[in-house]
């Protein structure tokens, strides 16, 4: 596909993907015909409009008139659909054959075998063993500190300047400083 080919010739490229999509559902073709019919009477009358939205002819039958006579408008018929399609289904009009050659064409090719990973950002690589170590050290210093009287902190003095010894310099002065203080 090349940047001269507008919507007609990719109306006319993608047309059969979209009667063989499943996702182009009597909703989304409903959905769509509305859209052209209210915002571009010009493009579908009302006579047009209740013709492509006839339940008595299956679906596929009603998208493949829809389209050929969307084709048979012109280019600015062609670029509604695809406007309308856009809003309404993202997920099929970036799965149009076109728009997937389009994407191609615009990535840059890699020139080594190498696949792309997307980065990882590992905050602490220890695992869940570790931060559950930690959180209990800090609940039973909490506890220490709201429930323990001054014969308890007496006791403990000697495990808590020696877990301070991994704290960082401020939390290791906080901690020695409150245990031989006392409460």
């Amino acid at each position: 596909m090349t940047d001269i080919d507008g919507y007609h010739e990719q109306l006319q490229r993608d047309a059969q993907f979209l009667c063989s999509d499943q996702r182009m559902d009597t909703e989304l073709v409903d959905r769509l015909v509305l859209q052209l019919n209210r915002i571009h009477p010009q493009i579908l009358t009302d006579k047009e409009a209740h013709r492509f939205r006839n339940l008595s002819k299956p679906t596929t039958v009603r998208l493949a008139e829809l389209l050929s006579h969307l084709h048979g408008m012109g280019e600015e018929a062609c670029h509604e659909f695809y406007r309308g399609l856009h809003i309404h289904a993202e997920d099929v009009y970036s799965s149009l054959p076109t728009r997937v050659t389009q994407r191609e064409m615009t990535e840059p090719k890699l020139t080594d075998n190498v696949g792309v990973h997307p980065e990882r950002f590992v905050l602490n690589d220890r695992g869940p063993m570790f931060f559950l170590s930690c959180f209990s050290f800090v609940v039973a210093i909490a506890m220490l500190y709201y429930y323990g009287d001054g014969e308890t902190l007496r006791c403990t003095r000697p495990f808590l300047h020696c877990s301070a010894a991994r704290l960082s310099r401020g939390a290791k002065d906080a901690l020695i400083t409150y245990t031989e203080v006392g409460k």
